[in-house]
Parts: C-alpha cells; structure tokens; sequence
C-alpha cells in the first residue's frame, strides 16, 4: 500500500515514509491510494479496540517495518476501553461513545499513543525525532503524555496563549523530558500555520528530524476509525441497524477517519459533523464552497479551527464516499443543551461532547428515529470544568488520570508566532539520555 499526496505533487510513500515525513513534500497530506473494501465488513463488536485497529490497519503497513510489531503496538496503544453508554434511559435511540477514559481524559490519548509508539520503533535513540505539535487544547496533552519518558522522540508541543482552559494549559505543560511546550502568542491556525512553516524549511526540518503529531499524520488519525467502527458493530449487533454517526470537529480528522472506516466496511450510517461557530464546514456543506477564514474563540475552543487541515483529504475521496452532513453548533447552543441534559438525565456532556448532543436534537424526527445514533463523546467534562460547573451548578469530580496531573508541576515557555521563535527553541534542546 502505498500513500500520496492530496496535491499529487509528491512522490507515493510507505506507511512508516509517510509518519515520519508528516506532511508530503508539496505541502499537501498524506492519504491512502486506496482504501481497501471490506476490511472491516466482518466485524461483530465483540472484538477489542486493539483487535480491530490491527484489522483495519493491516493493509496500510503490510510488508513494512512496522507490520511484524503491529499487533504489539496495537496492544500497547489501545489498552483502555471506550464504552457506549446511554445518557438518558427514555432516549434509548442516543448512545455517548466515551472516548476520555485513557491517560489524558480526551480521544487524542488512542492515536497519541499509537504514534509514539510507532515512532519509537523506528527512530534511532542516539539520533531522536522531534515531533511537532500544534493544539488547540486536547492533541497536545495527549502527546505530551504519549512521548514522556520515551527514547528516540523528543515532542514540542505549540499552542496558542489564552485559548485553552486553564486545565488543557496545566495539562500541556506538565510534561517531563523529552517533552517541552511553546505558549505562542496567536490563534490555534497561527500554531498550525507555524508548525507547517517548520516543515517547510528543509534545513530546520532536517536537522531536528521533525514529524508531525496532529491528525496530518496518519499514524494519529487512522487508528481513531477502529474504536468507531467496533461501536457501530456493537450497536448493529444488537439492533441490526447501522447506527449514524455523530462527531464534534475541528480539524477534521475524526470525521476523515469515520469515512475511512465506513469505506473499509465498517457498519456506520449517517455520518455527521458537529462543528462550533467556526463555520468552513457547515458554509462548505450548504454551499459547496470551501473557504477557510480566521478561527474564532468559543466554549469549546479544541474545535477553534477556521482552516481545517482535512479537508485535503476529505476532498480527495471518491465520489459517494465524503458523504456527510455538518451541523453548526453556537456557543449558547452549547449553554443550554449541557444545562438541558443535565436536568433532564443527570449526564453531563463536555462542550465539544455537547455540539454532537445538540446536532442529534436538531435531527428531523423521521430521521432520528430511523436508526441508533451515536455521539463521540470527545474529552472528560472536569477538563473543562470552568465552562461547565457554572452551567450545572456542581463540582465536577475528575477521574484518577486527570488527578494525577494536577499534581504536577506546570513549565511553559511563552515564544512568539514565528518560525525564527520555534527555530531558536528547537536549537536548544538537548538530546534526551533514556534508556
């Protein structure tokens, strides 16, 4: 299998070429040249989250240096669940995917790991990659995390100055070597546009070894179709019915690999993007006119992406299988569906988790009730719990991980939005001694 370029101006790749490159030569992304029929057909939803993402990942790395480790590093990347639960008994038709039960509270902790883990194998510890990360709150914690205490990999994670709860900011800087985090000053876009400067620049790319940890790298953004397929399979099992999907997004990257899954056999319905204010998707899908435009701050501010990395990818699927809706969710919409639900059920959605909720209240009645629906439900509500506690009027507990990480001590180093700033850091590190 290999991988090209979603501006064809790159020569194709292996899997493992692909996620230590990050980005393809021409500045475009990696996809696949094929996504492969069927591979995910047979699945009963009795199958782990590690099985499944050995499945649907066994064609891309197959005859690669990662195929003969990849169930190890499947096991190694996905040994905590993500449960299907009801929020609301008298809503049987509405099921949470709960995707903030790993390291860090958020569905980035799945990929994080499984890209760290691979990147370790194939990285030489004398000689260590540096991964880049631009986060608009939930990536970067998760890397940071993921790259702790590793050999061969050093991560940087960027992020911008004032657009993250004040949790996401202790949590991305709270990381021991190898890891060290840029507060910049600028918008999620602003990181983005810098780490994508960093690749661009040959000689600074080729000197610290730099890749990527965003959803840009397939490694990141692959393995999250296996936890959504194995939960529309469980669902299926049991109704016989292909449920609709519904995903809050920012980057696109979530959405990208449900229709990835979909496409391989996975028995998902409907697929719908939940989007914040940031509105080049939901324009993009009234009017099929993709125009990205600076991000905007909102609640749920992982989502504050105007310039949507994946839609390259999405674009370039085959005629039938981009298919999705997008609803667009604003910030007092958010407000009251998490106020709403809590009253109603006792649940309590995240603000991202909570844009997913409200595209499936706004679902017209005939085609909410054709089927199951599922909502990934993003991050924990406690990492969010300054946006939340006030709106439901009670603390929120968190779990035994996110406690842990309040307990650590918090070291950023503040940096301006320029390749010249993000240069000078990188020269400074130091190459880990690990073992």
């Amino acid at each position: 299998m290999n991988f090209v370029s979603t501006r064809l101006g790159a020569e194709p790749v292996q899997f493992e070429d692909a996620i230590l490159a990050g980005t393809a030569r021409d500045g475009g992304l990696f996809r696949p040249e094929r996504l492969p029929e069927g591979v995910l057909s047979h699945l009963t939803g009795k199958e782990s989250i590690a099985q499944t993402a050995a499945a649907l990942l066994r064609p891309f790395v197959e005859g690669g240096a990662l195929a003969p480790a990849l169930e190890a590093l499947c096991a190694e990347a996905f040994d905590f669940d993500a449960p299907l639960v009801t929020p609301d008994p008298e809503r049987p038709g509405l099921m949470a995917l709960e995707l903030f039960h790993g390291p860090t509270g958020a569905f980035k902790d799945f990929g994080a790991l499984f890209l760290m883990a691979c990147l370790c194998r194939l990285s030489d510890p004398d000689h260590p990659r540096t991964v880049l990360a631009a986060t608009s709150g939930d990536t970067g914690g998760a890397v940071g995390c993921a790259a702790e205490g590793r050999s061969g990999v050093r991560a940087v994670i960027v992020f911008p100055k004032g657009r993250v709860s004040a949790f996401q900011r202790h949590q991305l800087t709270c990381w021991d070597a190898p890891v060290s985090a840029l507060e910049v000053e600028g918008d999620f876009d602003a990181c983005q546009a810098l780490v994508k400067a960093a690749f661009a620049d040959a000689p600074l790319s080729a000197r610290h070894r730099l890749t990527s940890a965003n959803s840009i790298n397939l490694a990141r953004l692959l393995p999250q179709g296996a936890y959504l397929g194995r939960a529309c399979a469980q669902v299926q099992a049991k109704t016989g019915i292909a449920p609709g999907l519904i995903i809050p997004t920012g980057n696109l990257g979530h959405g990208v690999a449900a229709l990835y899954a979909r496409a391989m056999g996975a028995p998902i319905g409907p697929i719908m993007l939940a989007t914040n204010a940031n509105g080049a998707l939901a324009d993009w899908a009234a009017s099929g006119m993709y125009k990205p435009r600076a991000s905007v701050a909102t609640l749920a501010n992982a989502m504050d992406v105007g310039a949507p990395s994946n839609f390259e990818r999405l674009a370039a699927l085959p005629a039938g299988l981009g298919d999705v809706q997008v609803e667009r969710v604003e910030d007092d919409a958010i407000s009251t569906r998490i106020i709403s639900e809590y009253v109603r059920s006792g649940y309590v959605w995240c603000p991202h988790s909570a844009t997913g909720a409200e595209a499936f209240a706004r679902l017209a009645p005939l085609e909410r009730d054709a089927r199951p629906w599922i909502v990934a439900a993003t991050a924990h509500p406690f990492k969010f719990a300054d946006i939340v506690e006030p709106l439901i009027g009670r603390a929120i507990d968190p779990p035994p991980a996110l406690q842990a990480v309040l307990s650590r001590p918090s070291h950023p180093t503040e940096a301006k939005a320029d390749l010249a700033a993000l240069a000078s850091h990188l020269n400074t590190l130091e190459e880990p001694a690990l073992s």
